[in-house]
């Protein structure tokens, strides 16, 4: 990894806090149970900070590339990614390869303190995929396939930059075997409206402080 670590914390269940909110809200829900044709789950969620200046970058990598071992048997997962900052090119932003699912799940290997995809394939698939920096205001979000290659730059501004992503799993893609993400666990969802709810009720609890 070029730079220092990135900071990520990472959660299985979204619970009732205003990132449980963005996690179970119908627009998002309902989104990925569109783009994943059914009901969907939370498989889990995770809040990721590259520190200004050093925070580090991710070589090319699918998510199924990880999941695949946790006993998910088909592609049928998803992410939505959260912009909470700016993400720019200069800070680390995200960078996919278009269209690029359509590889299938490639093989992954350690390299160095990461795991990422075969690296001869991807070099492959830079010549005849699209190369797209994903550049967002906070607020805007990427709905990307577990397959998806992707990959960021170490973050090089000088200020911090947080993402949120959650990520689904289709409910009749229930693993096989436990991990330490969850089996299928029915999702409740809540109005859109409940993030500004929870988000207001959280700072009037600590404006005294």
């Amino acid at each position: 990894m070029q730079g220092s670590e990135v900071r990520l914390s990472l959660w299985n269940h979204p619970g009732d806090t205003i990132y449980g909110m963005f996690a179970r809200c119908h627009r998002i829900v309902n989104s990925m149970e569109v783009l994943l044709d059914g009901e969907v789950y939370h498989y889990h969620s995770k809040m990721i900070l590259k520190d200004a200046e050093i925070g580090g970058a991710w070589e090319w990598h699918q998510d199924y590339g990880y999941w695949y071992q946790n006993g998910c048997l088909q592609p049928l997962l998803a992410s939505v990614m959260i912009a909470v900052d700016p993400a720019t090119r200069g800070n680390g932003c995200l960078q996919v390869l278009g269209q690029s699912h359509h590889l299938g799940r490639l093989d992954h290997q350690q390299t160095g303190d990461q795991a990422g995809a075969d690296l001869e394939r991807v070099e492959e698939a830079l010549k005849i995929f699209d190369l797209v920096y994903v550049e967002m205001e906070p607020g805007d979000a990427l709905f990307f396939h577990c397959n998806l290659l992707h990959r960021s730059n170490q973050n090089r501004s000088p200020n911090p930059r947080w993402s949120l992503i959650c990520c689904y799993n289709a409910a009749r893609n229930n693993p096989y075997k436990e991990s330490h993400h969850p089996r299928y666990t029915p999702i409740q969802k809540v109005p859109d409206t409940a993030i500004r709810t929870v988000g207001i009720k959280r700072f009037e609890e600590h404006s005294d402080l």
